[in-house]
């Protein structure tokens, strides 16, 4: 006589595999996605912490899914981004340009192009270190907060640290200091989030791979 005992059908390492086809089995919190689990539906084994893939495509995005956006965050408004744009450059250009006339005495914007070259010169490098050491530090500007925005990697939804987020700043920046051509580029940057799909990039977001999300849901 067999003195095995009866299988335990609850011993995982008894259990035989599920039949070809069938669906994968669901993990709790995940609804369904081995990957889940993160703030937004991500998770530990590769998926992104914004959810809807796993780790060869984090956002289940462009290159395979549906909805490229399935799972992000919202998007920030166009309206809310250019609004943090108008605080920040009034935030670097009010105290640089009250410094620049009181440091030559006599300065009249409406005579001298000369100097008036080198003030812009000069906020657009302020405002580049300005916007460099927020976005490496904390993933938004002062304007940003304001607006309840802010910069987040294409990829996984983590602050830009270091060369994406100097990378974004230099591309919104530092063109402005190339005579002429350099506001052409300046304005065809901004205007691009206005037409781009699926993540309304501006060009320096496409250059640093960064899309700008909202705060509050």
């Amino acid at each position: 006589m067999s003195t095995e005992p009866p299988p335990d059908d609850n011993d995982p390492f008894k259990k035989q595999p599920p039949p070809p086809g069938s669906p994968p089995p669901s993990y709790p919190g995940s609804g369904g996605d081995p990957y889940g689990g993160g703030p937004y539906g991500g998770g530990p084994q590769g998926g992104s912490p914004y959810g809807g893939g796993g780790p060869e495509n984090p956002y289940g995005g462009p290159y395979g899914a549906a909805d490229p956006l399935a799972g992000m965050p919202p998007l920030a408004s166009r309206f809310r981004r250019l609004v943090a744009r108008i605080i920040d450059a009034l935030i670097v250009g009010i105290p640089v340009s009250v410094v620049f006339s009181l440091a030559t005495w006599g300065y009249d914007p409406w005579k001298d192009t000369s100097k008036n070259t080198g003030l812009s010169i000069l906020i657009s490098i302020i405002y580049f270190l300005y916007e460099g050491l927020m976005l490496t530090t904390r993933g938004q500007t002062v304007g940003k907060m304001a607006m309840k925005i802010r910069v987040a990697m294409l990829d996984n939804g983590a602050i830009p640290e270091g060369r994406p987020g100097w990378t974004r700043a230099a591309v919104y920046s530092l063109p402005e200091i190339v005579p002429c051509c350099g506001f052409v580029f300046w304005l065809l940057n901004v205007l691009w989030c206005t037409w781009d799909e699926p993540y309304h990039q501006c060009i320096h977001d496409k250059a640093a791979k960064t899309v700008v999300v909202s705060t509050v849901g």
